[in-house]
């Protein structure tokens, strides 16, 4: 069994990485949508400081890239809004990718952290002309919706890099950002031991990945596909063949069906990588309450003891180890568990 923390602030310091390899951590995970390997090489390196310390095994290491998704911008500051509230999206508001304002229509739900907050579209906004540099009227051209106003209908913190998604739309994304084809180029020489695919939809991104990872020679890094919309659950089988670990990847998938469905598809999932042989990984929110409490729900280690009884090669921790006040203790709760449940 591995057991995985992400890293980020809340652990990057060599004692406390320490201390967590030593509550059983076995392998970690970077989060390249905040970044890439060059700007996050330093948690390796704080990483690399615990291990040598301890004189332990190297862990895994996963690099779990941007792919197709949808991730709000960079704002200044992170705020709250409230129920009920308006806010702008797009120009002059929320930074978001171009391709949500295109494929944004009136009565759309829009949800913001893996479904944490929630907004209805209201109205859209768009320039039906553009002007030259010297401000005269110039060859009209259509620019689309530029912004859309939408009414907050789950309130929260709006946060820098968070993902975002349109209930019941599947964009049009490409496999790899050209941030994605960076890392992977430059996944052998970090140690990377694993890439993630995100919203994986069909065995041609997994092709797409292998691909380069070959071009780079660095065929030995195992392929971690990430299901996590209607579309990979629908081609999972097609897909098996083609990845070396199955995602079942509970935030993104949770926000593409009614969350009550949920738990029969992670079920159903699992079932069908035991009947194949092929290992997976639980990840998201299963420590969730850690992220402000030193002690987890009856319910989360609940859910811990269950995906190990139906399989799974290994959980994940995300933000609980990343920006959680309690990185260790999430880690020993997720390790503790684990290990009973294998009893």
């Amino acid at each position: 069994m591995q057991y995985y923390g992400t890293l980020g602030p809340a652990c990057g310091r060599v004692k406390i990485l320490e201390e967590m390899l030593e509550a059983g951590m076995t392998g970690v995970r970077l989060n390249m949508s905040h970044g890439n390997l060059d700007e996050n090489g330093q948690w390796l390196k704080v990483l690399e400081v615990a291990v040598e310390n301890l004189r332990a095994e190297k862990p895994q290491i996963l690099i779990d890239l941007q792919g197709p998704e949808l991730r709000l911008g960079k704002i200044q500051m992170e705020f709250d809004v409230e129920e009920d509230q308006l806010i702008d999206i797009g120009m002059g508001g929320l930074p978001v990718p171009k391709m949500l304002l295109d494929y944004a229509e009136v009565g759309d739900r829009i949800l913001l952290d893996d479904g944490k907050l929630e907004f209805e579209v209201e109205s859209l906004f768009d320039a039906d002309w553009k002007k030259t540099q010297d401000g005269e009227i110039n060859d009209p051209e259509p620019l689309g919706v530029l912004a859309l106003s939408a009414r907050v209908i789950r309130g929260g913190t709006v946060k820098s890099g968070k993902s975002l998604a349109i209930v019941g739309k599947e964009l049009p994304m490409p496999t790899l950002t050209e941030n994605d084809l960076k890392n992977i180029r430059l996944a052998k020489e970090y140690g990377v031991t694993g890439v993630m695919q995100p919203f994986v939809r069909n065995k041609e991104d997994l092709q797409a990945v292998r691909a380069v990872l070959e071009e780079a020679g660095a065929e030995e890094i195992q392929i971690f596909a990430k299901i996590e919309n209607i579309q990979g659950v629908a081609a999972l089988e097609e897909l098996l063949p083609y990845c070396d670990h199955v995602v079942i990847a509970r935030g993104d998938l949770g926000n593409a069906m009614p969350l009550w469905k949920l738990p029969r598809v992670q079920k159903e999932i699992a079932a069908k990588c035991r009947a194949a042989g092929k290992p997976f990984m639980v990840v998201t929110q299963m420590l969730d309450s850690m992220h402000h409490r030193a002690v987890p729900t009856r319910a989360e280690v609940l859910d811990i003891y269950n995906a190990v009884l139906d399989g799974a090669a290994s959980l994940m921790l995300t933000g609980e180890t990343a920006a959680g006040m309690y990185p260790v203790e999430a880690m020993e709760y997720l390790v503790k568990t684990g290990e009973e449940a294998q009893k």
